[in-house]
């Protein structure tokens, strides 16, 4: 059974993060204090390290949580599509679309995201899953799939800057046509890659 206190916990952690989110986001992160973090927090000082033992960790651990976020609900929404490839287009089609959506999880992903490629979870190992199954399904031709994701991944965050940076370049043709160029990038032919990326989008939830 939860207790109270097992309750107020799992609070002054979500808080701790959502504040750690925002800095993140704002560029602020790196020159903040744990007094400004608690602060920003609504938390008293020393319950910080109660859920963390540094800066490092807490800012870590926001990073991870943004990209598990995004990474589960692009999961969900595609969970319904049979193609792996249809799979793969939604989810670069949704997360291009976060600029507008879902903008703080948009700047968290560009200023940190290239740092977390390697990490066990987040949006780099699911896509490198998607392109493994395109692959084995033989809806993907690709010799190295890393090197497909780093690609796919570089790109997607430089998009998402030019979206966060220029409104005029933040529309959702600009992801469908990224989407397609993926797929062609990953041996699809360029009309069923056209086709593809011309279906409808679940909706993502808001930003909360």
């Amino acid at each position: 059974m939860t207790t109270r206190l097992d309750r107020r916990k799992t609070e002054t952690r979500r808080k701790l993060l959502d504040a750690a989110r925002a800095m993140l986001a704002a560029g602020t992160a790196h020159q903040a204090s744990i007094q400004e973090i608690t602060d920003a927090a609504d938390v008293g000082f020393g319950s910080f390290y109660n859920h963390f033992p540094s800066k490092t960790e807490l800012f870590g651990a926001a990073v991870e949580d943004v990209l598990e976020e995004i990474g589960g609900q692009l999961d969900e929404l595609g969970s319904s599509l049979p193609d792996p490839a249809a799979a793969f287009a939604q989810s670069v089609r949704l997360a291009g679309r976060l600029a507008r959506q879902r903008p703080q999880i948009a700047q968290v992903m560009v200023r940190h995201g290239v740092a977390y490629l390697d990490s066990e979870r987040g949006l780099a190992p699911r896509a490198l899953r998607d392109i493994t199954a395109g692959i084995e399904s033989g809806r993907f031709r690709v010799a190295n799939p890393k090197l497909a994701m780093a690609t796919v991944a570089g790109s997607l965050l430089a998009a998402l800057h030019l979206s966060l940076t220029d409104p005029d370049f933040d529309e959702d043709a600009v992801y469908d046509q990224l989407a397609e160029q993926f797929l062609c990038m990953l041996g699809m032919p360029q009309a069923e890659a056209h086709a593809l990326v011309g279906t409808p989008l679940p909706v993502l939830t808001p930003e909360r």
